[in-house]
């Protein structure tokens, strides 16, 4: 059977990561859901779509053993996140992050991704793909200059270029 994911959206988020991701699940019959690193489940992408997702990431709090696991889908409101580190979504998203990496669960992130499981503490002693401006910021994990790594349970690209490099292995993993 296959596992369950978590996908986490931040506002925006960046579409065509998201849809890379959400659509691969789609055809082969992966359980998702999608939340919102938001106080709402109304979202954009950083083109302006609006979207609805499942639910909101205060909802997932407690609940990350309903799931084998996470994504991090990046967007446009990472470079405002120090801005905005201590918003309650913003302090759920770091949480969940850091007991998914505790309990070993698959992770999964693009552009920011592996920069926001590094703060989360989950990359110790991992090799991770993090977006070339992201790089100086992992202190726990060694930032590679590849366009994605797979270390153990972590699965990292740079940027949503290079999701597709990685989608088999993602797949496989899940399934």
């Amino acid at each position: 059977m296959a596992k369950k994911v978590a996908v986490l959206a931040v506002n925006p988020v960046n579409g065509y990561g998201l849809f890379q991701y959400l659509e691969a699940f789609f055809e082969n019959g992966i359980y998702y859901k999608v939340f919102a690193v938001s106080d709402k489940k109304e979202i954009k992408t950083n083109s302006g779509i609006s979207l609805i997702v499942d639910n909101i990431i205060a909802n997932l709090k407690g609940h990350e053993d309903e799931f084998d696991a996470v994504v991090f889908s990046c967007g446009d409101a990472m470079p405002i996140f120090s801005q905005n580190a201590q918003q309650p979504y913003n302090v759920d998203l770091m949480e969940i992050i850091k007991t998914f990496g505790e309990k070993g669960k698959i992770m999964i992130g693009h552009c920011a991704g592996a920069m926001m499981f590094d703060f989360a503490g989950v990359t110790k002693g991992k090799k991770v793909a993090v977006h070339p401006l992201a790089k100086l910021a992992i202190q726990n994990g060694t930032a590679t200059d590849k366009k994605t790594e797979i270390d153990g349970n972590l699965f990292t690209a740079q940027d949503e270029n290079t999701i597709w490099s990685m989608m088999p292995q993602i797949i496989e993993a899940l399934k």
